[in-house]
């Protein structure tokens, strides 16, 4: 078995560590978190900021990510083929529904969002590239277990936490939920993450045909929502951009 370089596995959990919570956190905080010697932890904090990897307040001397690595990110998001090759889709459903969009894949147990297009409105919004949603509550999420064996086993051996009233926790439902998904090739997401909120999501399939994401618009419920039913037309707006990055990836006709 190849030996692991302790040095550089202590970074990447500084990394993770500051990439979550609250953000920005004292030299104190981080030895502690991970269980280091203030010098140690200073030294390796020290040679991320030289490469920019980490940021240091001036003020409250605590540390942050630093902007190489969002260049990094950014790098990686940019050669992704699949979040190429559904940028213009994706704009065009934000245009013809009226609301947000997003991409997700599956990551580490969750959905990893790749692109995010803002609702074409003048409302204060925020970016969420990078941000996890959860597999078995989001739309995005619910899709991807219905056609990734992988995403699927992930949900089914993990505990699903209920966020609102509305979530579904139980693994005899929640299978219920996902050959539904099969069986009408979309998912959705009524208040199941976020009171008032209504998500809908398709499958985005690659020249194998094998799944590798999916594409989804988020909304408030009274919009997404007609009568009491989720708007045929926006189920049919994302099903045809899935469809649409499908094919420019090679799958063909779905």
């Amino acid at each position: 078995m190849a030996r692991t370089i302790q040095s550089l596995e202590r970074a990447a959990a500084m990394l993770r560590l500051l990439a979550g919570g609250e953000r920005r956190l004292g030299l104190s905080d981080v030895a502690s978190a991970l269980g280091l010697a203030k010098g140690t932890a200073h030294g390796i904090l020290r040679t991320l900021q030289q490469e920019g990897f980490v940021e240091q307040d001036p003020a409250s001397g605590r540390y942050q990510l630093g902007a190489e690595l969002l260049r990094l990110g950014n790098s990686y998001l940019d050669v992704h083929e699949l979040r190429a090759r559904a940028l213009v889709w994706a704009d065009d459903l934000a245009r013809s529904s009226g609301e947000s969009v997003y991409l997700g894949v599956l990551h580490q147990q969750g959905v990893l969002i790749i692109h995010h297009v803002f609702r074409p409105d003048d409302s204060r919004q925020v970016l969420e590239v990078g941000a996890m949603q959860p597999l078995h509550s989001t739309a995005l999420g619910k899709v991807l277990c219905a056609y990734d064996p992988v995403a699927h086993s992930e949900v089914t051996e993990a505990e699903r936490e209920a966020f609102t009233p509305h979530t579904v926790t139980g693994l005899g439902d929640f299978e219920e939920i996902l050959d539904l998904t099969r069986a009408r090739g979309w998912a959705a997401d009524v208040e199941e993450t976020w009171e008032g909120v209504a998500s809908v999501a398709a499958p985005i399939h690659d020249r194998r045909r094998m799944p590798v994401g999916a594409v989804g618009i988020t909304g408030a419920v009274e919009r997404v929502r007609e009568g009491g039913e989720l708007s045929a037309q926006l189920v049919a707006a994302v099903r045809d951009c899935a469809r649409a990055v499908s094919r420019d990836l090679g799958a063909g006709r779905f």
